[in-house]
């Protein structure tokens, strides 16, 4: 049909025929140059170029590629919003927000209209919200808000105090919350109630006496669901000015200007939750200033299948991951290439069904995302666990000890009833997880990212703990520290 002479008419036919976000690996220099939205694949040079749905790739042309998930120039803007927001501090030294400079941050922003000076919801405002809801509205929130609740609950159960003995006295640890939570909601494209159920009522589970929610021009839906949950302030705003006040604190509003009298806004100890660049920027600054959950980069589902799957199902699953943004990657991993076909003839059937703009979203996604045949089971764990997906479904024969054999994901969804999208919406376990391989080595939001485990010692009969004062003289002096030796010896008796 056509005879490409060359790297650069490479090149071009590249070009033409696959998506420019995905990342090349090739031993041709200007192949090189491509670069990726999301970590997770790389093609080689003798890749097939069918116009699948889902770009077919083999174990050797997957690799992951971990990637900065901080926009650079998002970085820039959003520190420069942050100075902005502290250069107007009421005693000049930056140590908390001016609601002045909130205000007229927010406006230009959009976070709140032009002539307005609230920047924050009343509860009762929450609770109209909530009230406005049908009742099967409602009662899913009520429901969502039980199960989330009941397995933080048992997580925050599963550790306690403990004390054992040391040579003279006693030594422990305490499991206490942080004093104050900060929780950040996606107001953008789709309202996500979900996720400030996921996260303020994880935070009241852990026992932080004190949660925001901030949520940029929050809808009803999340109004209700805040009031459900249990937050203690609502702030309309949103992006880098959000994860701002809420690391630093807002001065208390006097109302000047025609303005409702705002409180005071404490500094959260911890910042938790999803949102766009510039709030995943601000989090990256923030960061040691206060605690922060992670640098979430962009969504991804991977589903390990065998002849077994349902094609109409798992298409579903990936087609509902794609929907969430156009830089979500969906990943198909079979041992059947019947069963990999018939999931991309699914795929394409089902997400011209979708209405906009959910339908374009999706297409879009999918063009970055792909399938990976591999030679048996083991083999597509082992991809797995190379990618360590956000989400993993496992629909195979014993899915449950293929599931148990995988090692890296964010979530685990095991069987063909166990859809990732019931995890979205509160089965129980959090839906805040690791991306971008980072399922490696963290998992996802939980009490423990707002509990402080720290550790005591005491001595209570000196004679018994000489064999310990020995030791630290010694061991002091080993590495030169002469002053640590004699604050030692002067526990001798």
């Amino acid at each position: 049909g056509g005879v490409f002479v060359g790297s650069a008419a490479l090149m071009h036919l590249v070009t033409k025929l696959l998506p420019p976000t995905v990342f090349l690996y090739s031993n041709i220099p200007s192949l090189n140059a491509f670069t990726a939205s999301s970590p997770l694949s790389v093609i080689s040079p003798s890749t097939s170029l069918a116009l699948n749905m889902l770009t077919p790739r083999t174990p050797l042309q997957v690799q992951l590629e971990i990637k900065d998930p901080v926009d650079p120039t998002a970085l820039v803007q959003s520190r420069a919003i942050l100075d902005e927001l502290l250069a107007a501090a009421a005693d000049n030294k930056r140590s908390s927000v001016n609601p002045k400079a909130l205000i007229s941050i927010a406006r230009r922003l959009s976070d709140i209209p032009p002539a307005s000076s609230s920047y924050t919801v009343s509860s009762a405002q929450c609770k109209e919200a909530f009230d406005s809801l049908s009742d099967e509205d409602r009662r899913s929130l009520l429901n969502i808000h039980a199960r989330v609740k009941s397995f933080a609950d048992a997580q925050r159960g599963s550790v306690v105090d403990v004390e054992v003995d040391i040579p003279g006295g006693k030594a422990g640890h305490t499991v206490s919350p942080c004093r104050a939570a900060g929780c950040y909601a996606p107001g953008g494209r789709y309202p996500l109630p979900s996720s400030v159920l996921m996260t303020v009522v994880t935070a009241r589970s852990a026992g932080c006496p004190y949660v925001v929610l901030a949520s940029p021009r929050p809808a009803p839906i999340t109004l209700a669901a805040a009031h459900v949950a249990g937050a203690d302030v609502v702030l309309c705003v949103g992006g880098a000015q959000a994860i701002g006040c809420m690391a630093y604190g807002v001065d208390e509003y006097d109302g000047e200007d025609g303005g409702t009298k705002v409180d005071a806004i404490p500094a959260c100890d911890v910042i938790v939750g999803p949102g766009n660049k510039w709030v995943t920027a601000a989090k990256s600054i923030v960061n040691g200033h206060c605690g922060i959950d992670m640098l979430a980069g962009p969504s991804e589902v991977l589903v390990i299948c065998d002849h077994t799957a349902n094609a109409e199902i798992v298409a579903a699953d990936l087609i509902a991951q794609a929907e969430h943004d156009v830089v979500a990657r969906a990943i198909l991993v079979s041992d059947d290439k019947t069963v990999i076909d018939k999931v991309d003839q699914e795929v394409e059937k089902q997400v011209e069904c979708l209405p906009e703009p959910n339908r374009s979203t999706a297409k879009e996604a999918l063009k970055q995302s792909f399938s990976i045949l591999c030679k048996d089971i083991d083999e597509c764990i082992a991809m797995s666990d190379k990618l360590a997906p956000e989400h993993l479904e496992i629909q195979t024969l014993n899915s449950q000890s293929v599931g148990m054999k995988c090692s890296n994901y964010g979530g685990l969804f095991i069987g063909t009833h166990a859809a990732e999208v019931l995890g979205d919406y509160g089965a129980g376990p959090n839906h805040t997880l690791p991306t971008g391989g980072t399922g490696r080595y963290t998992g996802g939001l939980s009490v423990f990212n707002f509990l402080r485990i720290r550790t005591w010692m005491r001595i209570d009969e000196e004679g018994k703990s000489q064999e310990m004062v020995e030791d630290s003289v010694r061991m002091a002096r080993l590495e030169g520290l002469e002053g640590h030796a004699r604050a030692a010896e002067k526990r001798r008796v």
